[in-house]
C-alpha cells in the first residue's frame, strides 16, 4: 500500500505522523516544519538579537546536533549571529570520547567555531572518578551541576551573550514533573524557555523547547548526521528516567501531553521566576541563587 500523501504539499509520499496535530510530512516538509517550529520559538520569547554571539552547546548527540545545523542555517539567513559550538568533556571514559570527535567534525563541516572545556580542567576531577568516589548523590547529579557551570564559564570567557542548549520539548515536560515531584517549584524559573540576564550569567536559551525528541532524532536522520550511539553509563541512575518512561506512556495514549506539561510551566513560570534573587557564591563568586552555589555544595559532598 502507498504511503499517503503530505498533507502540506499535497505532492510527495508522508514519512512521518504526527499524531498530536493530525499532520502527514513528507521528508521536506517535515524538516522545514521543524524549522518554522525553532524560528517561532526563537522568536516568540526573544531569544536573539542581531548580532548575537550565540555559544551552542554541542554534546554530539542528536538534540544538540540539530540545534546546531538549524541555528546556523536561521542565522546565515535572518539574524547574522555568530556562533561558537562549546563541547564539555566531563571525563567518561569510552563515551564522551566518541561524542567529542563527533563533535568537533561537525563543527568542521559547518565552519562553526568549536572549543571544548573539561571537567578535569575545571573541577580537577573527572565524571568517572566522581562516580567512582563514596557519595549519596547520583551520578546524574553531578554531572548536571558540573556541566551547567562549564557551559556558562566556557560561553562567558568566548564573549557569548546567549548559550543554546538543545532541550526539547521532551526535556522541559519532565523537568517540570521532577521539580513537582521533589517539591521543588522555584526550579521553574530555570525552564523559560528564553532565559533571563543576570551578572556572570550568560542568558541560556532553548530553541527547541517546542519539539519533540522523536522529531530532532528524525530530523538527525534525513539530514544523515552522524551521531553517538554509545550510551552514558551512568544513565540508569537519573531519576529523569522515570519521568520520561510515564511521559512517553502519556504521549502515546494521549496525544499532546508532553505539551500540555509544557505549557503548564509556562504558566508557573513567572511567579517562580518573581521568588528566585541571584546572589553569588561567597565561596567561589559564581552566580548562585543560594549562599553558597549548587557547584560547590556538590564538589566536596559525595
Amino acid at each position: 500500500m502507498a504511503a499517503p500523501t503530505c498533507t502540506k504539499c499535497h505532492e510527495r509520499p508522508s514519512v512521518f505522523h504526527r499524531a498530536y496535530s493530525g499532520e502527514r510530512l513528507c521528508a521536506p516538509c517535515f524538516r522545514s516544519s521543524i524549522k518554522e517550529r525553532v524560528q517561532g520559538a526563537i522568536n516568540r520569547f526573544r531569544m536573539l538579537d542581531h548580532w548575537s554571539r550565540v555559544a551552542v552547546g554541542v554534546s554530539g548527540g542528536k538534540d544538540s546536533l540539530t540545534l546546531l545545523h538549524i541555528l546556523k542555517e536561521i542565522e546565515d539567513e535572518t539574524h547574522g549571529s555568530d556562533l561558537i559550538a562549546i563541547t564539555v568533556d566531563e571525563g567518561i571514559a569510552g563515551y564522551r570520547d566518541e561524542a567529542v570527535g563527533i563533535a568537533e567534525r561537525a563543527c568542521r563541516r559547518l565552519g562553526v567555531e568549536w572549543r571544548l572545556v573539561s571537567f578535569r580542567d575545571l573541577f580537577g576531577r573527572s565524571m568517572d572518578e566522581i562516580a567512582a568516589e563514596d557519595r549519596v548523590l547520583g551520578a546524574c547529579t553531578f554531572c548536571g551541576v558540573l556541566r551547567r557551570r562549564a557551559l556558562n564559564e566556557a560561553a562567558r570567557e568566548a564573549g557569548a551573550d546567549r548559550l543554546a542548549t538543545g532541550h526539547t520539548l521532551d526535556d522541559m515536560a519532565q523537568s517540570v514533573l521532577l521539580n513537582l515531584l521533589r517539591g521543588d517549584v522555584g526550579k521553574m524559573a530555570s525552564l523559560d524557555p528564553g532565559g533571563y540576564t543576570s551578572p556572570g550569567f550568560v542568558r541560556r536559551i532553548k530553541p527547541l523547547c517546542e519539539v519533540p525528541e522523536r522529531e530532532t532524532a528524525l530530523y538527525a536522520y534525513l539530514g544523515g548526521f552522524e551521531l553517538q550511539s554509545t550510551p552514558c553509563p551512568y544513565a540508569g541512575e537519573a531519576m529523569r528516567g522515570d519521568a520520561r518512561d510515564f511521559l512517553n506512556e502519556m504521549e502515546a495514549r494521549r496525544p499532546g501531553t508532553l505539551f500540555t506539561t509544557y505549557n503548564t510551566a509556562l504558566k508557573l513560570i513567572p511567579a517562580a521566576a518573581a521568588a528566585v534573587a541571584m546572589r553569588t557564591c561567597r565561596i567561589c563568586g559564581e552566580p548562585s541563587v543560594g549562599d553558597i552555589c549548587r557547584v560547590c555544595q556538590l564538589i566536596d559532598k559525595k
